[in-house]
């Protein structure tokens, strides 16, 4: 039977398990009795690429078929600062779960900057879980945050960015369409500050993910930086995913009552 090895991000943690990637989204999203939900946001890893970072004999050992021939579903191979032991060379698809279990794989893609200045909105996921704005496009703010002669830094990121609407562009817009934030105002606040503060790229507006992410704001795609590297893969467009994931789509939406 194979075997799989999975970064989870939500939370961190390096998986070895006999189920497929989507039957694996499946299962870490509702749990074998169907009695609880939640996202799942996972990498699958090739460990020919992981050298001797982790002790891999765990999975040799546990990660085997039950007596009754059921597959392992999990075996946790290391839960502490496992991002930033694991060589972007290693990591394969990206994984979105929804709370039901309803899977969609992200291929990698070559990311372009944005031609013109605007205010960015991130939600990091790994290994801290803060929601910041920023002057910096993606590629500038992962090389920024993962950079160590920065006073602020760490030495991998993962994150992604959601959308502002007009508010990337002018914050005191009237106009915020269906923009589910909580506190419109304070999030205003931020990027206004940015304008007027010459010494400050970025700003916290939030300390940790108050609930699930919403897929449907994440205005670009997946980003995945370390110092000097960085991995992107690119959302599909709402189009795409009504017409080419459409259980997906459907089920991220109603996860938030829409």
């Amino acid at each position: 039977m194979e075997r799989y090895f999975y970064l989870s991000l939500i939370p961190e943690s390096l998986i070895a398990s006999q189920l497929s990637p989507f039957d694996f989204g499946n299962y870490y999203a509702v749990g074998s009795q169907k009695r609880s939900r939640g996202q799942a946001i996972y990498f699958e890893v090739d460990p020919e690429q992981l050298g001797d970072t982790f002790d891999l004999s765990e999975a040799d050992r546990r990660c085997v078929p039950h007596e009754d021939g059921r597959p392992r579903r999990s075996v946790y191979i290391s839960i502490y600062r496992v991002l930033e032991r694991i060589p972007l060379s290693a990591l394969g698809k990206l994984y979105l779960t929804t709370g039901d279990g309803r899977v969609l794989g992200l291929e990698k893609g070559s990311y372009t900057p944005p031609s013109f200045p605007e205010h960015h909105l991130y939600q990091e996921l790994c290994p801290v879980t803060p929601r910041v704005v920023s002057e910096l496009e993606p590629g500038t703010f992962s090389h920024s945050i993962t950079n160590e002669k920065n006073p602020i830094s760490m030495p991998a990121l993962a994150f992604c960015e959601l959308s502002l609407g007009k508010l990337s562009r002018d914050p005191d817009s009237d106009s915020i369409g269906d923009l589910p934030y909580p506190n419109i105002g304070h999030l205003r606040d931020c990027l206004k500050e940015l304008e007027v503060r010459t010494d400050k790229t970025t700003k916290a507006v939030s300390r940790g993910m108050q609930a699930d992410l919403l897929y449907r704001m994440v205005k670009n795609g997946f980003f995945l930086g370390k110092t000097g590297e960085l991995l992107y893969y690119p959302m599909p467009t709402h189009e795409q995913l009504e017409r080419e994931y459409y259980e997906w789509w459907r089920s991220a939406l109603n996860a938030f009552g829409e």
